[in-house]
This record gives C-alpha cells, sequence and structure tokens, in this order.
C-alpha cells in the first residue's frame, strides 16, 4: 500500500495527457487537430452571456444531485420519442460531461480486478476511468478488425475471460468515423446479455450520422444497457461540462452514489443552458452544424485519400507509409513543428501507427490548412 510520498498505483497507468504528443515551436500558431472540439459557438440564446439571475433566481446554487427535475424530465421525454422505449425521469442522471458519467457508471458496475472489454479504436479517457476504478481495459479491435456482425460478435468473445464485467462502444465512433450498423449492434447486445455483461453505449455523436442510422442500444437490451449522452458534442458546449446517462432506475441511482463523491451535481448554469438548447434553438444549429461537418469531412477525407466519414468529427488514417526510422514520434515533431498538432494512434488502443484528426476543432480555413500540411507530410514519407 502506498504511504507519503508515494502514490495509489493506478496513477501509474494513467496520462496527464492523451492527445498530442508533441508541442508546436514557439511563435508558431497551433492547428489544433487532436481535440474533439468545435469552432462553433453554442446556440444564440443558450450562452453562458444568456443566463441571468432575474430569470433564473438561485442558478449559482447546488441543484439535486442527479440534475435539474426539468431538465430530466425532457431528457425522459426526448429518449422516449427517440428511442421508441418508455424512459422516466428516475433513469436520468446529469452529469459533469459525459466523462464523468461514464467513468462513475465504471466505479458502480466494475470491481476491482474485473475487465471491461473496450471496443477498439477507443475513446481513450475510458480506459483512463477503467484503470482509475483499479479494473482493467481490455482493447478488442473491432472497428478495424471487423465488417459484418459475426465477425464483430467473435471479437468481443476471442476476449472475453471469467473476470468480464462489461463492455464499451461508442456509434458514431470516435476516431475512425464509422457508424456501427443495427446488425451489429443487435449481435453485440444479444451476446453481452448470453453472457450477463453490463453495456456502456457511448453515443455522444449521436447527432452527427452523415451517412446510414443512429441506432440507439438501449431498446435492444434495457435491463442491462446506460447509454451515455453529451451537450457538449451535441451543440457546442464542451466548456460547460454538461452531460447525461439514461439506464435501468436500480442502475442509475448506483452511479448516482458514485456521482455524490466524485462531483456532487453538474454545473447550475450548464444544465440551464442545455435546457434552453433543448427547449429553444438546439435542433436547429445541430442541424446547420451536422451539414457544415460532413462539408469538413469530405475535403478531408479526399485530402488525405480516406474513405468519408460516416459520422462523428474525425478520421483515423493509418500513416505506415510515412513513418521513417523515428516512427510515429517522429511524424508528430515534424507536424508540430509546422503547427499541426494530432492524437497519436497508440492512445485509442493497439495503433502504432494511426493518428487521429478532428475536421471541426478549429475555423474551417485553419482545419483545410492543417490538413493540407498533413498530406504533404504523408506524400513525402
Amino acid at each position: 500500500m502506498p504511504r507519503f510520498p508515494g502514490y495509489a498505483p493506478a496513477i501509474q497507468t494513467l496520462r496527464s495527457s492523451v492527445y498530442s504528443g508533441a508541442a508546436p515551436k514557439p511563435g508558431v500558431v497551433p492547428v489544433p487537430l487532436h481535440i474533439g472540439d468545435t469552432w462553433m459557438e453554442p446556440p444564440e440564446g443558450c450562452r453562458m452571456e444568456d443566463l441571468r439571475v432575474a430569470d433564473h433566481p438561485g442558478m449559482h446554487r447546488y441543484t439535486p444531485v442527479a440534475g435539474l427535475p426539468a431538465l430530466r424530465e425532457r431528457i425522459a421525454g426526448l429518449q422516449t420519442d427517440r428511442t421508441g422505449l418508455a424512459t422516466a425521469r428516475g433513469q436520468v442522471l446529469i452529469t459533469a460531461g459525459a466523462t464523468a458519467g461514464l467513468a462513475a457508471a465504471v466505479g458502480a458496475l466494475v470491481g476491482p480486478g474485473e475487465e471491461v472489454l473496450l471496443a477498439a479504436p477507443y475513446w481513450p479517457l475510458i480506459a483512463g476511468a477503467v484503470r482509475a476504478f483499479n479494473a482493467e481495459p481490455v482493447a478488442v479491435p473491432l472497428m478495424t478488425g471487423a465488417e459484418t456482425a459475426a465477425e464483430a460478435v467473435a471479437c468481443f468473445e476471442r476476449c472475453r475471460t471469467e473476470r468480464t464485467a462489461a463492455v464499451y462502444w461508442n456509434t458514431p465512433h470516435n476516431p475512425t468515423g464509422r457508424v456501427m450498423p443495427r446488425e451489429w449492434l443487435v449481435a453485440l447486445t444479444d451476446w453481452a446479455r448470453r453472457h450477463d455483461l453490463w453495456i456502456l453505449s457511448d453515443e455522444v455523436y449521436e447527432e452527427y450520422v452523415y451517412e446510414g442510422e443512429h441506432v440507439p442500444a438501449r431498446p435492444l437490451a434495457p435491463e442491462q444497457t446506460i447509454a451515455a449522452h453529451s451537450f457538449s458534442k451535441a451543440y457546442g458546449m464542451t466548456g460547460n461540462r454538461c452531460g447525461y446517462l439514461v439506464g435501468p432506475r436500480e442502475a442509475i441511482e448506483a452511479v448516482k452514489r458514485i456521482i455524490t463523491n466524485l462531483h456532487y451535481s453538474a454545473c447550475t448554469a450548464s444544465q440551464l443552458a442545455a435546457l434552453r438548447a433543448l427547449d429553444g434553438p438546439g435542433p436547429a444549429w445541430a442541424a446547420e452544424a451536422r451539414t457544415k461537418y460532413a462539408a469538413l469531412g469530405r475535403e478531408a477525407a479526399a485530402a488525405l485519400g480516406l474513405p468519408t466519414p460516416a459520422g462523428s468529427t474525425f478520421l483515423f488514417p493509418d500513416v505506415s507509409a510515412a513513418l521513417d526510422e523515428r516512427g510515429l514520434p517522429g511524424l508528430l515533431s515534424d507536424l508540430a513543428e509546422r503547427g499541426v498538432l494530432v492524437a497519436p494512434g497508440p492512445t485509442f488502443g493497439p495503433y502504432p501507427t494511426h493518428l487521429r484528426v478532428c475536421f471541426t476543432a478549429a475555423e474551417p480555413d485553419e482545419v483545410r490548412r492543417g490538413v493540407a500540411i498533413l498530406a504533404e507530410r504523408l506524400e513525402r514519407g
């Protein structure tokens, strides 16, 4: 056991930075293609500058731990409409971003030493959340290794052990830009049900599907699925840190116990902004963003010689042909010297020759400039 000046063993497995392995030269204006964000401001009327105490008495006080009742009620109705699965307010938990919600779900559902199978490449912070709660993340090369529902199930089954307690996937997918088809999700949820596994379904990019359809996982296995959603991604509110979980009432109550001792309640003003977005201009804003994102995604993919992304805001190229004896760190360094920051593949699982590129994190012209520099460097390689 650690004693002063030592630290908990889990700390040794966590990185303080997961999205960029290099820094730009002094004086070089960076093009931040490494973080999943947007250049667009939230909808008008839903920004912090639009909230006043006169309109929202108590907006600087705590909300109930589970969130503003009006917001939870609104989300329950939204989820009922979107999924066709009757959803009550008690099944909704507002969290300080989907990140905190997913971490709390791991803490509530997975015991120390148990395993969580992560559909890889995976969103990096989920692996850290699993490790932080003294469980073990297991990378399952699904999104780069399967093309059919049967292959997807086989990928997971090969990695399942007696210690497996839960599975995690995200769709639309960060980082590959793929959208998991219905047949996959039906097969995977049936498989998880057979083996009594919790399902963590990360659906934060549900608003951003350009080809195909987003299929919610909860209706397929409602008794054992917790779905994560995010106002950050839906409405350009990453800095607000407001997301939510939806799942079985008893499981949500268990996660709430972790949240109570983690951050107590999500930011009150952020919840008010989220409610305003849902009740007002949010859907129209997301529709406009979807059109702009899809166009930028097509441009970026074409410049890099990649398939057009079906959803999310990312590309995940294999850059092995452009690597020299320095490997991926050398390429990251070359790009950083020219101000282009990208996320290294190994932070998403066993992908030592890949990069993740976010095509919405900067103004469109800056994204085009950064992608052009990346494409030039890959061609030279």
